[in-house]
């Protein structure tokens, strides 16, 4: 099937009141576990390859993009690519001619004028060639090579009212939101504010996107949605899943050479994780 675009999906779910799941992927088996699940579960699905994956590949983003949208383009769901939390342009910019129908551009760190600068250029960069743009306000915690951000930290919050501003000023397609959630918990403890998301949603005019929703339990997910959350990006669950059974069969099996008798137990194990997490999100039994 050709390949969609992450904004048709979003844009559509935020009308419908549904979410859609957007999974980032480091590597091939990773991306063919969701493809497998979005396919039995016949949902469409976004894969994203965020920055820190890119790095892992020696800095190179076209091997991966490339196996990404063969696999996608083979798939019988819509699937659309996504590029996640960037922050160099030069990033940004290798995503043109990829498939990559989207970007999320991480200017968080920055000051609120900085942010909204930095921001309103890739904006205007990515439109110029078809691609949308998702952006921060606020911080959701637990990013690799800074101190982890308490998600109830004062100020970590997104303020519906600068939230309002900020989609005027760039220009943006998506908006990531801090409401409670950080990047890169091993356990399923995030509580989120279902109030703050509701102000968000009616604050904005575009699809609001939960980062760090491996940690946040299934009915906070199924909530959120409800309160107005649309895309929901989905990474360290798989990696659980993929590392707990490598390193279980490694174990157990001490005596053989073969990596694929170990690689397709992974595989098989984040399949069933991003099923179950795909039900929850699109709320399909």
């Amino acid at each position: 099937m050709p390949l969609t675009s992450t904004g048709i999906l979003t844009d559509a779910a935020r009308a419908d009141g549904v979410g859609v799941a957007a999974f980032n992927v480091i590597t091939l088996e990773h991306a063919e576990a969701v493809l497998i699940a979005a396919e039995a579960a016949g949902l469409p699905v976004v894969v994203a390859i965020s920055e820190n994956a890119v790095k892992f590949r020696r800095g190179r983003l076209g091997p991966l993009a490339a196996a990404c949208r063969v696999l996608a383009e083979e798939a019988a769901v819509p699937v659309a690519l996504h590029l996640d939390h960037v922050e160099s342009v030069d990033l940004l910019q290798a995503a043109e001619g990829t498939g990559i129908s989207s970007v999320m551009f991480d200017a968080s760190r920055l000051s609120y004028a900085d942010n909204v600068a930095a921001t309103s250029d890739a904006v205007a960069w990515a439109h110029e060639r078809g691609i949308t743009l998702e952006a921060e306000l606020g911080e959701v915690g637990g990013k690799p090579g800074h101190p982890a951000l308490d998600a109830h930290a004062p100020g970590a919050r997104t303020d519906p009212d600068e939230a309002a501003a900020y989609v005027r000023a760039t220009g943006v397609d998506a908006l990531a939101v801090a409401v409670g959630s950080s990047h890169a918990m091993l356990d399923r403890t995030a509580t989120l504010d279902h109030d703050l998301i509701a102000r968000l949603r009616a604050a904005v005019d575009v699809p609001l996107v939960l980062h760090g929703s491996s940690g946040v339990p299934d009915d906070e997910l199924r909530s959120a949605v409800a309160a107005g959350m649309t895309k929901i990006n989905v990474g360290t669950a798989l990696n659980i899943a993929y590392t707990g059974t490598l390193r279980s069969r490694l174990v157990a099996e001490p005596g053989k050479a073969d990596p694929r008798l170990a690689l397709v137990a992974s595989r098989g194990a984040m399949a069933d994780a991003v099923g179950a997490l795909l039900r929850v999100i699109t709320g399909v039994s």
